[in-house]
């Protein structure tokens, strides 16, 4: 218990950190939409520091660091490239500097270090990973890695479709509901998700494993009920009401499900 308590802190004091960097460079940039680049590299971080604090880089462990860097890359890249096309702070953001004003510094500072505790939530099978000391790996294990590199081309496939949609000028208005969107509404939060659910997998061979469900567990909630779904409902539903009504009667939320005549 006392080293899972020390890995605990130290990986902590890592990502705070790492948040507190990135809050001091949304000062300078006036643009708070790198929290969400320091979301993928917070988790890269975390898993460098229970490695270090745990077994070291074994098998496991360097597999596990492998695909924390696939999905962290993949989100940086992505969120890099968004912020190119757009050029400006996301409108979630702009909303709070004018609600708060000369004191969103202050708000900035809670949501990004508000991140950096979400990170040692969800990142709790990390660290049960990090610390088993057992040299091969189990067929759970390898279930959670297969999983987690199908969630990941999901994401990665769903993502593309949806840029390579609205980049085609002749969809402008339109919602986009072909490939993975045609099942879900949200195809790649569930992939997301679904990421989350092979680590959780994946840590279930380890001592105390059972631990690691409540990572994809807070995933589902955040995205189905906080700044997922919810957000990205709400925006679609404000700029193209009509389609997106009749989107979401034949379309599932978030499951990939058939499409209801």
């Amino acid at each position: 218990m006392t080293v899972i308590i020390y890995t605990l802190i130290w990986g902590a004091f890592s990502v705070g950190g790492l948040f507190f960097l990135m809050w001091v460079i949304h000062l300078i940039l006036k643009n708070a939409a790198i929290v969400d680049v320091g979301w993928g590299l917070g988790f890269i971080l975390l898993c460098v520091e229970y490695i270090l604090r745990g077994q070291g880089f074994n098998l496991r462990n360097i597999i596990c660091l492998v695909m924390i860097v696939l999905w962290g890359m993949r989100i940086i890249l992505y969120l890099l490239r968004r912020f190119a096309a757009e050029k400006q702070e996301d409108k979630r953001y702009k909303k709070i500097r004018q609600e708060f004003g000369q004191m969103a510094w202050l708000k900035f500072l809670f949501i990004f270090e508000f991140q950096a505790a979400l990170e040692m939530i969800i990142g709790i099978p990390l660290m049960i990973i990090s610390l088993n000391p057992e040299p091969g790996l189990s067929s759970v294990e390898i279930s959670g890695i297969v999983l987690f590199v199908m969630a990941l081309i999901g994401e990665t496939v769903s993502d593309e479709q949806l840029i390579a949609f609205k980049n085609d000028a002749a969809n402008k208005g339109k919602t986009c509901d072909v490939g993975l969107w045609r099942y879900s509404r949200h195809p790649n939060y569930f992939f997301e998700w679904l990421v989350w659910v092979g680590f959780s997998v994946y840590a279930w061979g380890s001592p105390m494993g059972w631990v690691a469900i409540i990572s994809p567990m807070m995933m589902f909630y955040l995205l189905m009920c906080v700044s997922g779904v919810p957000m990205a409902e709400e925006q679609s539903l404000l700029s193209r009401p009509e389609s997106y009504r009749k989107y979401q009667e034949t379309t599932s939320v978030f499951f990939p499900m058939p499409v209801r005549r």
